[in-house]
């Protein structure tokens, strides 16, 4: 046992402080395996939690981060032996159970899946839960049946993490990929990535119409709200989409005619307590899948440090792609 670095958030009667501070191993919460955290993320959650503008930590104190990459250092679990290098998101981490922003885990043997051969733990974390959000958003379509011939494919809130990931694998797939984004500068980072069309954000953020215009076939959407029901709207007779987030809001003012009228499929994806077998499908094919160089064209790097200033960023939409955060 012994001491390590952390981001602690702690509760007091001026609301929730977040700062770095040293952390004792033994405070760790119970799990069956312990893990050396090389790598996290910055996701919207983790910006949600550091902040303190939404309820997204249930205990205090809290260490913050809800991914990690990392190499088993002990371990009761039968899966997993020293050594071992893992990946884990979701299960609560971050949220009610103490999570990655921090030099040491503790954690259900369970939860964790293998890192792939052919990732390093910063690219695993390049990818971290938005990426893996984005691919199972991808296996949803798959699943409906979907491929690259029956129309275009729409990614909303396009620049941000899961929408560049979704943007990279739907183009390398063969999908004609049209990008929203609200951040005109970003129109030739996405073209890089694959988009083949940029559509201003304000063409989705109209009052929606029960039916609209056939436009896409189908869709991945990272924003929730006026902007999935325009996206529903316009989908195609048949086709699909997958809602993974609520950027601008929880709220949903479509109707039931694109369902009834035209046989479109919503698909909500849940990255926190998907089962084993579809985290580890989808790491599989995010490994096979998604090309390392646009991979590293949306990734910045930060020291565990830098947390604090980069979470305001994220939630202000501020943050191109992905957001790696060195632990050790």
């Amino acid at each position: 046992m012994g001491s390590f670095r952390a981001v602690v958030i702690e509760k007091g009667e001026g609301g929730q402080r977040a700062a770095l501070a040293t952390f004792d191993e033994a405070d760790l919460m119970e799990g069956d395996v312990t893990v050396r955290v090389t790598h996290s993320t910055l996701n919207y959650k983790d910006g949600l939690a550091l902040t303190g503008q939404a309820p997204v930590v249930r205990r205090f104190p809290m260490i913050p981060g809800i991914d990690f990459a990392g190499i088993v250092e002990t371990s009761d679990h039968p899966d997993w032996k020293p050594g071992d290098a893992v990946v884990l998101n979701g299960w609560g981490l971050g949220e009610t159970h103490l999570g990655s922003y921090a030099e040491k885990a503790r954690v259900k043997g369970e939860w964790l899946v293998p890192l792939p051969a052919s990732l390093t733990p910063h690219q695993a974390m390049a990818i971290g839960t938005a990426g893996y959000t984005a691919m199972l958003s991808v296996l949803a379509l798959e699943r409906h049946g979907l491929a690259p011939g029956a129309g275009p494919a729409v990614v909303t809130g396009a620049a941000g993490g899961v929408g560049s990931v979704a943007v990279a694998l739907l183009a390398r797939a063969g999908w004609h990929v049209l990008a929203v984004t609200g951040r005109e500068q970003e129109a030739e980072y996405l073209r890089g990535l694959g988009a083949a069309e940029i559509l201003p954000r304000d063409e989705l953020a109209r009052p929606p119409k029960p039916l609209a215009k056939e436009r896409w076939a189908a869709g991945i959407d990272a924003v929730g709200s006026t902007t999935l029901a325009n996206v529903l709207s316009m989908t195609r007779y048949g086709g699909a989409v997958a809602a993974c987030g609520l950027a601008a809001g929880m709220d949903l003012p479509t109707s039931v005619a694109p369902f009834i009228l035209r046989g479109i499929a919503l698909y909500g994806i849940d990255s926190v307590m998907a089962p084993p077998a579809l985290r580890r499908e989808a790491w599989t094919r995010l490994a096979r899948d998604l090309d390392p160089a646009a991979l590293a064209a949306m990734t910045t790097t930060i020291g565990l440090d830098r947390v604090f200033e980069a979470a305001p960023e994220i939630l202000a939409g501020r943050v191109r792609g992905r957001t790696v955060v060195e632990i050790g």
